[in-house]
């Protein structure tokens, strides 16, 4: 019915993720089993790919060193210089504290799970994507309080959380491991079966989706603006992402990427993490500010995943272009 209608049942799920938790956010020790179901999730998840890839495609993946470059650089060079150029005029618009938000998200790591789960709807490179999230995050552990640092004046001292690299470690490689491991016995029915993936992609998002927003209400963040301010960053970070998945295909063609880079580099390189952000934001600010700079990451994070689903969507229902011959991983 939804497809007769137009109407992309992922973005509707999203959109009543957002809506229930609006109305009835997880608290309290319902917010603790939730984050424990998306981490299960994730884990799910990344034992589906595990299962599912052959490990030539995860050894070509963790080989593909241009790949993995360009979209260290939009994650980590361009974005900052993004976010800089901005200070002329977000501070008047948005008050200095919304702008040092917005810098900040500039400078968090990308996603990973909703960044390898598009690339997988969008029929993109996978294993690039898994490697390239991944390498994102564990180097913004070290790379977002340096430029946090170099770039914001923070009131506390910095501390990286050695936790954050034994979260990725036991979320996403062991489960991927393990999957490697299983796909003798599963792989062959999860490739001809693509429905359970397919389930879990999605379903992971939406959780996520959910708990985040929860957590936003749980804490007030949207009384503490006025309401001309949401819109303003709602329509700025609409812009940013379509302005960054334009640029992100155009260069990936001018590099000669092949169309599975490409979508690994669109849906990596445009991303950046609430899940990473959060965290490294209570660390790096006083408790003041922390609701104010974490707003945009808020806001950025909600219209990155709608308009990355709506194009995924769009992604997979297109035929497969010709491509130049991809670049060898060497």
């Amino acid at each position: 019915m939804l497809a007769r209608l137009h109407i992309d049942g992922f973005i509707l799920a999203i959109l009543a993720a957002v809506a229930i938790a609006s109305i009835l956010p997880a608290g309290g020790g319902f917010a603790d089993v939730m984050s424990w179901v998306v981490v299960a999730a994730i884990a799910l998840l990344f034992f589906l790919y595990g299962a599912r890839m052959h490990p030539r495609e995860a050894l070509a993946g963790l080989t593909h060193w241009r790949l993995h470059l360009t979209i260290l650089a939009f994650t980590f060079v361009l974005f900052p210089l993004i976010g800089l150029a901005l200070r002329p005029i977000a501070p008047h618009v948005l008050g200095d504290d919304l702008y040092t938000g917005v810098l900040f998200l500039c400078l968090v790591p990308s996603t990973v799970q909703s960044s390898i789960a598009f690339t997988s709807i969008a029929r993109g490179n996978v294993a690039g994507a898994i490697v390239s999230a991944s390498a994102s995050n564990l180097l913004g552990v070290v790379l977002t309080p340096l430029l946090v640092v170099a770039l914001i004046s923070t009131t506390g001292g910095v501390s990286i959380s050695p936790g954050s690299f034994l979260t990725i470690v036991l979320e996403i490689l062991v489960p991927f491991i393990v999957g490697q491991l299983a796909r003798p016995v599963i792989g062959s029915w999860l490739t001809a079966h693509a429905k359970p993936t397919k389930l879990v992609d999605r379903g992971s998002i939406v959780l996520v989706v959910y708990v985040a927003f929860s957590e936003g209400m749980q804490q007030h963040i949207w009384s503490t603006v006025q309401w001309w301010q949401v819109l303003v960053l709602i329509a700025g970070s609409v812009a940013l992402v379509g302005f960054l998945l334009w640029l992100t295909s155009r260069v990936a063609r001018l590099m000669r990427f092949d169309r599975a880079d490409e979508i690994a580099i669109q849906f990596c390189g445009t991303k950046k993490s609430l899940a990473t952000g959060l965290p490294m934001a209570a660390v790096l600010f006083s408790d003041s500010q922390v609701g104010l700079i974490v707003l945009p990451l808020l806001v950025f994070h909600q219209v990155q995943l709608m308009m990355c689903a709506w194009w995924a969507g769009r992604l997979s229902r297109e035929p497969q272009r010709e491509d130049a011959p991809a670049p060898t991983a060497t």
